[in-house]
C-alpha cells in the first residue's frame, strides 16, 4: 500500500450537487417484490408441528418476516407461536433460492415426544428423520429452548431434558463416537441431534447434517464473550459476523470501518492485528485512537474514498438502508473492497421488501455470494457479507 494519505479529503461533510448526481444516477430500478402475504395472528398457544415437516426459531418479534420469507418460497409456512414457524421441508427438488434471512435455525422434525425417553429413542432411530441418518452416525446432541422469556424460564426442565438423554445415549453407547464440538461434527461430517422444548413436557426432535446447518450454536445462540476492554454489543456482533462469515481479517490486512464512531468495530479489528481506516464525522473513543494500527478520517461515510483498493469494508452505520446499500454497491463498483461485512439497518415497516431490495442493489453492483442473516446479537437489523470474486 502507498504510505501518503490514503483517504480523500473534503472540506465538507456533506456531497456536492455532482455528488448527489452521480448517487442519483446509480439508484438502482426498483425492484418488484412478491405480492405480500397476510401473516395469520399469533397463536394463543403454541402448536405442536407434524414430523416431516420443517422447523424454524427466529428472533421473538420477527416471526411475520420468517413466515413471509417462507410463503414466498412456497414452503407453506405455519406461525406455531413465538419463535417459531415450521414449514415444508427445506431441502429436496425445490429449495429456497437463499436461507431465510430472519431464520436462526432450521431442521426436519422426525418425532414430537413427551419425555427424554421417548427423544433418546427418537435420536437413535432414524425413521421419520433426515435422509441418510443411520443409528451409527456421530451426533452432537443439541438442546435449547425458543429464545422467548417464557421459554427461557423452563431452563431447569430443559437441563434435567439434556442430562437424562445424554445418559441414555451413554449407556447404550450411542455417544461414544459423538463429536465434542459442533466444528468437530463439521469436520466429521457428522450430524446435529435436535431436541427443542417447545412447552412444558413436550419437545421437537430432529436432526440436521452440522455442514448444512444454519448455525452450529444450540437454536442459533452464537453467544460472544463481553470483555471489558470491548464491553458494548457492537463488539459482539462484529465477533458473530466475522464467525458466521468464516473468514477472519489477517494480520496486516487493510480495513476501512464506516460510520465508525465511537469505534467498537474498529478496535475489535485492531485487536485482530489488522490496520484500519476508521471513517465518522464524529470523535472516537480515546482509548481506541492508541491503537497504532488505527488512522481516524473525520469525515461523512458517503464522501470517503480510498486512493487504491483495501482488503475489507465493514459498516454499522444507524442509516437509512437503502442509502446505505447505495454507498456498499459504490465501493462494489470501483472495485474499492474485497470483503463486505455490514450491519443494515431495517424499517419499522416493510422490513422484507425493503431487504429484498438491499440484496439486489448490491448484487446489482457487483458484490458476489451476497448472504444476509439476522444474527443473535442483531436486534432491528440484519447481517450482510459478500466478497468482489
Amino acid at each position: 500500500m502507498k504510505k501518503g494519505r490514503p483517504g480523500k479529503q473534503r472540506k465538507t461533510w456533506h456531497a456536492s450537487p455532482d455528488e448527489r448526481r452521480a448517487q442519483h444516477k446509480n439508484q438502482p430500478q426498483r425492484v418488484e417484490t412478491p405480492k405480500r402475504v397476510r401473516v395469520p395472528p399469533m397463536p394463543p398457544i403454541t402448536l405442536v408441528p407434524e414430523a416431516g415437516s420443517w422447523l424454524w426459531t427466529c428472533r421473538a418479534g420477527f416471526e411475520a418476516q420468517l413466515f413471509e420469507e417462507l410463503a414466498w418460497g412456497k414452503k407453506n409456512p405455519i406461525l406455531l407461536g413465538p419463535a417459531l414457524v415450521a414449514s415444508e421441508p427445506f431441502t429436496g427438488e425445490n429449495p429456497l433460492p437463499q436461507p431465510p434471512a430472519f431464520a436462526r435455525m432450521g431442521f426436519l422434525i422426525s418425532a414430537v415426544v413427551r419425555s427424554p425417553a421417548e427423544a433418546a429413542d427418537a435420536l437413535r432411530s432414524p425413521a421419520g428423520g433426515a435422509a441418510g441418518l443411520k443409528p451409527s452416525d456421530p451426533m452432537k446432541l443439541q438442546c435449547w429452548v425458543p429464545d422467548t422469556d417464557v421459554a427461557n424460564a423452563r431452563a431447569g426442565e430443559l437441563t434435567a431434558w439434556d442430562e437424562t438423554i445424554s445418559a441414555i445415549r451413554s449407556e447404550e453407547g450411542q455417544g461414544g463416537n459423538d463429536p465434542e464440538t459442533p466444528w468437530k461434527a463439521v469436520e466429521q461430517n457428522a450430524w446435529l441431534g435436535q431436541v427443542v422444548l417447545i412447552g412444558p413436557g413436550v419437545a421437537v426432535v430432529g436432526s440436521i447434517r452440522a455442514r448444512e446447518a444454519m448455525s452450529l450454536s444450540p437454536g442459533g445462540r452464537a453467544r460472544m464473550k463481553r470483555t471489558q476492554e470491548a464491553p458494548s454489543r457492537a463488539a459482539m456482533k462484529l465477533d458473530e459476523a466475522i464467525d458466521w462469515y468464516n473468514v477472519t481479517p489477517g494480520k496486516g490486512d487493510v480495513c476501512v470501518d464506516l460510520g465508525s464512531a465511537p469505534g467498537g468495530w474498529t478496535r475489535r479489528l485492531a485487536e485482530r492485528g489488522a490496520r484500519v481506516w476508521s471513517v465518522d464525522p464524529a470523535k472516537l473513543a480515546p482509548d481506541v485512537l492508541k491503537f497504532p494500527r488505527v488512522k481516524h478520517f473525520q469525515q461523512s461515510a458517503f464522501e470517503f474514498e480510498p486512493e487504491e483498493p483495501v482488503d475489507w469494508l465493514f459498516c454499522d452505520m444507524a442509516w437509512r438502508p437503502l442509502e446505505v446499500a447505495q454507498l456498499l454497491g459504490k465501493w462494489a463498483r470501483k472495485n474499492f473492497a474485497a470483503q463486505l461485512i455490514a450491519n443494515i439497518k431495517l424499517p419499522m415497516k416493510d422490513k422484507l421488501p425493503v431487504l429484498l431490495r438491499v440484496r439486489h442493489t448490491l448484487q446489482d453492483a457487483g458484490w458476489k455470494q451476497v448472504k444476509m442473516r439476522q444474527l443473535y446479537h442483531d436486534r432491528d437489523e440484519v447481517t450482510v457479507t459478500a466478497r468482489r470474486a
